[in-house]
């Protein structure tokens, strides 16, 4: 790179280095918008606002519980839902965030019972329902936490309706799952109200869910 001493930059020059500032940082943007929003495609960033001024995040999925019982997005009706992606074998913010979670309903306190948490493995080749049971029965996780899971092909449909993504990284038993960390708050109506983040902390997570649950 050329250093310029006692002299000051070409006016041209300097317009040339502004608009190329202004197109990375247009670039960095996009490149932001698209990984909050799950999608590896430029369109996503355009989807369409639903009725509740959230994206249009969420739909149909055909899974199947940690009881063996097929289930559908109708799960969702009737109750305030917090939905993540995540899988049995994860070491670190699976059971962080089922830990959050519990500690966020317990600081709902009497609207606790109106909100249920679904956690959709994104790993179904090792998480069968069996698996899912075992592990959502541990000690130290919320009770009544709902387990699903699925064909591969039917966990892609799941995590593509909520602009989720996961990678497999590695080959053999020791492999690992890569996967988005939001937390998606999903209304009585089975639509999307709020992103959570997974480090945000129960007060915080509990505040956003009351403002969610007083605007219906």
């Amino acid at each position: 790179m050329r250093v310029f001493t006692g002299a000051m930059m070409p006016r041209r020059s300097i317009l040339l280095f502004a608009g190329l500032c202004v197109a990375v940082a247009a670039i960095v943007a996009v490149g932001t918008i698209v990984m909050v929003t799950g999608r590896g495609d430029a369109g996503s960033a355009s989807r369409e606002i639903g009725s509740t001024g959230q994206p249009d995040v969420g739909g149909p999925f055909q899974l199947v519980n940690q009881d063996g019982q097929a289930v559908d997005q109708t799960l969702l009706n009737g109750r305030w839902s917090l939905v993540f992606f995540g899988f049995t074998y994860c070491p670190d913010y699976c059971p962080t965030t089922l830990a959050m979670l519990e500690a966020t309903k317990a600081a709902l306190g009497d609207r606790a019972d109106d909100v249920q948490i679904v956690f959709i493995s994104i790993d179904p080749e090792r998480d069968t329902p069996q698996a899912l049971k075992d592990y959502l029965s541990s000690d130290g996780f919320p009770e009544g936490v709902i387990g699903l899971t699925g064909t591969p092909a039917q966990v892609r449909a799941a995590a593509d309706a909520y602009r989720a993504v996961y990678q497999k990284v590695g080959e053999g038993e020791a492999y690992t799952m890569n996967h988005s960390l939001t937390i998606y708050l999903m209304g009585p109506d089975g639509r999307m109200r709020s992103a959570l983040g997974h480090d945000l902390g129960p007060a915080n997570a509990a505040r956003i869910i009351q403002q969610a649950m007083a605007r219906g």
